[in-house]
């Protein structure tokens, strides 16, 4: 550690060379050399990494010739604009459309009205399964149908009593459905638990509610806990369903956890969104959230 870092005394200009006059010469010279080992030294340059090492013995190994041709000018490219990422669904070798509503990838809610908005499937028809539904709550297309009778016998098969509670719902019968939530509840909590008339996917015939067989906790959040919804939650994807409005997702979906309503998109698309771990079509499909009407 250095105490005093000052040069030593200046060697006087006229004075004759004698042994004390070179003693003074070496003791200022030492002086300079304890200077230098208190003050920091700037740091080396980094030769960039196209550069030749220099050789053992310090000296930088001769240049290379130069070229007789002159090579052209490097053109660098501009950085192309990154493209969107594609959403999970583009890798199923199967397409179907998102705004038709006879599409079994149809996404309807809050951004995302049907068209026409009084649309009526064309190919209804009454499940062969347990129901407490009558009139046109009964019925579903005829895709959505024949996939809910696979899955209500599978889910018998393993002791789960499940039971279809709310089918198809006209656009008129919609209308009501809403006005009496309004006139219940007020419109901004009405909208997170009913679709507006012309934005509700039980008009398309490709979902439905379920009750549990036992009868506890219908369309409640305790729902969630019986056999039926656990039974439906874990394996409806092996028959083309999933839980549309899932815990916690309200933000995406626009709606609070409804573990009752099921929505049919296909075994494959189904079963892909459970492999990737994506809980709503919306990201799935790649779509814009709605958590509220425009």
């Amino acid at each position: 550690m250095c105490h005093d870092c000052s040069p030593g005394a200046a060697v006087p200009p006229a004075e004759a060379p004698s042994r004390r006059s070179f003693t003074r010469f070496l003791a200022a010279g030492a002086g300079l050399i304890v200077l230098a080992a208190c003050t920091p030294e700037a740091p080396a340059a980094v030769a960039p990494s196209s550069a030749s090492p220099t050789s053992s013995t310090g000296s930088a190994p001769a240049p290379a010739p130069e070229s007789t041709t002159a090579a052209p000018p490097t053109e660098v490219a501009a950085p192309a604009a990154p493209s969107p990422a594609p959403s999970p669904s583009a890798a199923l070798p199967r397409q179907f459309s998102l705004t038709d509503p006879a599409s079994p990838w149809l996404v309807v809610n809050k951004h995302r009205p049907l068209v026409p908005a009084d649309y009526v499937p064309a190919d209804l028809v009454p499940p062969a399964v347990a129901m407490t539904a009558s009139g046109e709550a009964a019925l579903l297309n005829s895709t959505t149908a024949a996939a809910a009778e696979a899955m209500f016998a599978a889910a018998g098969r393993d002791g789960v009593a499940m039971v279809l509670a709310s089918g198809y719902r006209s656009y008129g019968t919609q209308v009501g459905t809403y006005n009496n939530y309004v006139a219940a509840r007020g419109q901004a909590d009405a909208d997170t638990a009913s679709a507006r008339p012309g934005y509700s996917e039980h008009q398309t015939g490709w979902a439905f509610d379920i009750v549990d067989g036992g009868g506890a906790c219908s369309f409640q959040p305790c729902f969630a806990d019986q056999p039926a919804a656990v039974w439906a939650k874990a394996n409806g994807h092996r028959f083309g369903f999933v839980v549309r409005y899932p815990w916690m997702f309200h933000p995406v979906t626009g709606y609070y956890y409804e573990p009752w309503h099921l929505r049919y998109i296909g075994v494959e698309a189904a079963t892909d969104m459970v492999a990737r771990g994506i809980f709503t079509l919306e990201e799935y499909f790649g779509v814009e959230a709605a958590p509220g009407y425009p």
